[in-house]
């Protein structure tokens, strides 16, 4: 074997550690497929002083430039999340001549341009595999497997928070505060769960998916975002009636009227591939006009599966590295598309309203409907509160706009207490 590839890694936290553990546990077969041994040779912690019994021998510092300046290190790898420091360490290390592997999805999403910029400017990798998916293949095949597709559409379950959350919501009858405390005590979940809930980490990686499906800049800022924190248990059991699981979709398609790109709750059929993707795990479903549909399946999340992801790109970079070769996926967004706007976009509805229980209610609300050019497909009425009737609407499919325009109208009537909720249904248009 020829020299030995030595690792700067920057961050000793979950995905570090878990780092650590698979290039001690698989040194053997690392080996024999990178072709040479890889060894860490530093790695940065924020305090010195903190004991760490995983990574007992192992060289550690806080000072970034004992990496960065260290001409025996080939491949920095950075694990410490966050977009500040992060992104400048990144650009600093492939300034160096440096090849960079990462899991920050914040800086590939927000920053990706710079960097590949900056890759590409150094002739170096800018590897990030385990930003979406944890350990699902995913960036890999959609740069270099799937490119002779026009694909057309990319949907899945990317925030292993939430799809936890609403499987215990959809099969323990939990409501979303005693989900989101399971969750926490469980340590899927932050104790600020903001970016899980709200959705924010699933759009930084549904821009990352689509930036590379359809070959366009994706951003966060493109990206409608709406999270789960207004699931309510009644939601869920209309759902279940109507023969539908609520799940928190990531979802970009690429049509004529431009790339449109969302993440929200959506009820979905409970025979698509997606519906019965539970707890923790993650999918990540594409449509490309020569392989048809392809689902990509597995852990989204925990140590040692992001680890799998990031030490994949490290013994890609270490191959080339013995070779001799540079062999980088230039950045894939040579194209520019116009967005949909959100309002110009089509879907069918789930509506639920609290209103007064008297005679004539119903015919008022669909009229409503029908004023704004919104098609009812079922009417529910099964509940009944003092003086109060909940009713459930499902539409087909209207323009976003219409359905705005639909509910402003609707809540200027005396019959309507209120709007409970608003969730898309993710059908295909014409289904039943």
């Amino acid at each position: 074997m020829g020299k030995t590839i030595k690792i700067g890694l920057l961050g000793s936290g979950t995905v570090g550690s878990g780092v650590v553990e698979v290039l001690k546990k698989n040194v053997d077969e690392i080996s024999q497929k990178a072709g040479t041994e890889i060894e860490i040779k530093k790695i940065l912690v924020r305090d010195l002083k903190k004991k760490r019994a995983h990574l007992e021998g192992m060289d550690l510092t806080d000072d970034i430039n004992d990496i960065l300046k260290d001409d025996d290190i080939d491949i920095i790898v950075e694990l410490m999340g966050g977009l500040h420091p992060a992104r400048e360490y990144m650009l600093r290390a492939m300034k160096a001549g440096k090849h960079v592997v990462t899991a920050n999805k914040d800086v590939v999403a927000q920053f990706g341009k710079d960097m590949f910029d900056a890759a590409k400017e150094n002739r170096v990798e800018f590897l990030f595999e385990a930003s979406v998916g944890g350990g699902i293949p995913i960036i890999t095949p959609l740069k270099e497997s799937l490119t002779a597709n026009r694909i057309t559409e990319v949907m899945g379950i990317v925030n292993g928070t939430t799809n936890y959350m609403l499987t215990q919501m959809t099969n323990c009858g939990n409501d979303y505060e005693t989900a989101l405390r399971e969750a926490q005590e469980l340590g899927y979940a932050e104790a600020n769960p903001a970016a899980d809930v709200e959705g924010y980490d699933a759009a930084r990686k549904v821009a990352i998916l689509a930036s590379l499906a359809f070959n366009t800049r994706v951003t966060l800022d493109d990206v409608s975002v709406e999270g789960i924190t207004h699931i309510t248990p009644q939601d869920i059991e209309y759902a279940k009636e109507l023969g539908y699981v609520i799940k928190l979709l990531a979802i970009a398609n690429d049509s004529e009227k431009g790339v449109d790109v969302r993440v929200h709750p959506a009820f979905l059929k409970k025979d698509h591939p997606l519906a019965s993707v539970n707890d923790v795990f993650n999918a990540i479903f594409i449509k490309g006009n020569a392989i048809g549909e392809a689902m990509f399946y597995g852990q989204g999340a925990g140590s040692l599966p992001t680890a799998s992801a990031v030490v994949a790109d490290i013994i890609t970079v270490a191959r080339e590295i013995v070779k001799g070769i540079y062999a980088a996926v230039d950045c894939s967004a040579f194209q520019v598309k116009p967005f949909c706007p959100l309002e110009e976009t089509e879907s069918s509805y789930y509506i639920r309203l609290l209103v007064a229980d008297q005679p004539g209610v119903l015919g008022t609300i669909a009229t409503v409907f029908g004023d704004q050019g919104v098609s009812l497909k079922s009417v529910i009425q099964t509940q009944r509160v003092k003086d109060q009737a909940e009713i459930v609407v499902v539409t087909h499919h209207v323009y976003h706009k219409q359905l705005l325009k639909a509910e402003q109208v609707l809540l200027n009537l005396p019959v309507v207490t209120t709007i409970s909720n608003v969730i898309r249904v993710e059908t295909k248009k014409g289904e039943v």
